[in-house]
C-alpha cells in the first residue's frame, strides 16, 4: 500500500466546481455602494465665490511703549506723563484703527499697585491688546 497523496487516481475529493454565491455577494454589495455614493458625489450646489488673492496683508498695529519707573514715574514713548494725561493718550490710541498694541515695561522694584493703575487706565481707556516686556534671563 502506498502512502502518497498522488498514488491514488480518485478525485472523489476534489470539487471541479467554483462555488459563485460569495462572489455574487461580493458584487451585490458593490453595487449597492456605488448607487449610493454616485449621486451623492454628483450632488453639488453652485455658488458664485467671491476672489480674493493670495497675498497675505501685513498691517501691523502701531505699538505704544508705556514704562513704570521704580520711582512710580510713568512714561509714554520715553515721554514723562501723568496719570490724567495717560488716561487721554490711551483713550486717544482706542480710537486709532488698527488699534495699537500696549507694550508695559516695568522696573522689578516698582510697586505692583502702579503697574495695576496703568492696566486699569488702559482697560477703562479701550485698549484690549497689552503685552509685558520682560528681559530674558543670562546663564
Amino acid at each position: 500500500m502506498a502512502m502518497s497523496p498522488f498514488a491514488d487516481d480518485d478525485d472523489d475529493g476534489l470539487m471541479n466546481e467554483i462555488n459563485m454565491t460569495p462572489l455574487v455577494d461580493v458584487m451585490l454589495v458593490l453595487l449597492i455602494v456605488f448607487m449610493v455614493t454616485i449621486p451623492v458625489m454628483r450632488h453639488a450646489v453652485k455658488i458664485d465665490l467671491p476672489h480674493a488673492s493670495s497675498q497675505k496683508e501685513e498691517t501691523k498695529p502701531a505699538q505704544v511703549n508705556v514704562s513704570v519707573q521704580a520711582n512710580g514715574t510713568i512714561l509714554w514713548d520715553e515721554q514723562v506723563v501723568s496719570e490724567a494725561g495717560l488716561r487721554e493718550k490711551i483713550a486717544l490710541a482706542a480710537q486709532a484703527s488698527p488699534q495699537p498694541e500696549l507694550h508695559l515695561n516695568a522696573d522689578r522694584k516698582v510697586a505692583y499697585e502702579n503697574v495695576a493703575k496703568v492696566m486699569s487706565a488702559a482697560q477703562a481707556g479701550g485698549l484690549t491688546k497689552i503685552g509685558f516686556v520682560t528681559q530674558p534671563e543670562s546663564h
